[in-house]
């Protein structure tokens, strides 16, 4: 019996620390995501215009989208959006024009 309570109270333990450090876990992971998405942009002066979107653990992704103004002098610094893909696993961040992303059809075409 006594055994069983050290046991137990171990396990106790231990997923109580799992569980604290969980929160700070994904504050550092979504910091990382962060900086890895804007350091991918190609927008000028890019900036988080999303909260942290994130998939399911077997897909294995989060996304955010970035906002800011394109480089190109023939697009007159027009405002642009980026989707940013962020894959949890290998840390790497994939960027994808999004100007269009919000923009919802209201019939089908």
């Amino acid at each position: 019996m006594r055994k069983q309570l050290l046991i137990l109270t171990i396990s106790w333990a231990a997923c109580s620390s799992v569980w604290a450090s969980s929160d700070d876990a994904w504050a550092e992971d979504f910091k990382a995501m962060k900086a890895a998405c804007l350091k991918a942009s190609q927008l000028k002066k890019p900036t988080v215009s999303s909260d942290n979107i994130l998939f399911d653990d077997s897909v294995g992704y989060s996304a955010l989208v970035i906002g800011g103004h394109y480089p190109q002098a023939r697009l007159h610094n027009k405002r642009g959006s980026e989707l940013c893909l962020w894959d949890r696993k290998t840390k790497a961040a994939h960027i994808s024009q999004a100007d269009t992303l919000l923009n919802l059809k209201t019939s089908r075409e």
